[in-house]
Order: structure tokens, then sequence, then C-alpha cells
């Protein structure tokens, strides 16, 4: 019964450390003064993400664009308010741009990943 307590208590340790290193991951998105958009170039190894965090009041305008030399650089959109993926910026989406008013206030994570093999992109974020 201790054995059992005891691994139970390291795998609640185990998984507490891996959802704070994933919320260290997310890179917030900030615009300079006086300006509402923001360019990022970045790469992705094949099978990793790249998680990007934008704050934006509700029924803004946001436009997310990506560009990749391969194309295989593509795009999902998370409106953290609902956990929810946005329309057209979902998990089989494969979105390389997306345009729409935002459904609630707060952040908004997007995740960048690889079609195939690894991605070098450029990402443009508007919000107006």
């Amino acid at each position: 019964m201790i054995k059992i307590n005891i691994l139970l208590i390291l795998l609640f340790v185990f998984t507490s450390v891996s959802n704070v290193n994933s919320q260290v991951n997310d890179k917030r998105i900030k615009f300079k003064k006086g300006e509402s958009s923001a360019t990022i170039e970045g790469s992705v190894i094949r099978g990793d993400r790249d998680t990007y965090l934008v704050g934006a009041n509700k029924n803004q305008t946001m436009i997310v664009s990506i560009l990749s030399l391969e194309e295989n650089a593509v795009f999902q959109i998370i409106d953290r308010e609902t956990g929810y993926y946005l329309d057209g910026a979902g998990e089989i989406d494969d979105a390389k741009h997306w345009q729409g008013s935002l459904p609630s206030k707060g952040d908004y994570e997007i995740i960048v990943g690889g079609t195939r093999g690894n991605a070098e992109y450029v990402l443009k974020v508007y919000i107006e």
C-alpha cells in the first residue's frame, strides 16, 4: 500500500512539472507601442510545436498568416477562455491564413507546427 501511495505521489509530481514546463514554453506576442501587428520568425523540428500567446478583446478583428519556404508550416488558434479552436484554425484545418472577429476577451494560443519535416516560418499577427 505504501508503494502505491509513493507511486501515485511521484506520478502527480511529474505530471505537475510537465504542465508547468509546457506553460513556460509559451511565448507572449507583444506589439510595439502604437502598432497593431507583430512578425515572428521561427522554426520547428518535425513533431514539435511552437506556442504563442496574444491577448485581445472580444469582437476585435484578428488576422494571422504564416509563410514558409517549403509551404509546410501551419497553425491552430485556441481561445483560452473557452478552450475551443477558432473555426477554420482547428486541429485538422492546416491553416496558413485566418481572419475573423474574436469571440471573447483574453488570451489566444497560436500553435505552429509543420506538416512534413522541419519548418522555418514567418508568422504575422494583426489585431485591430
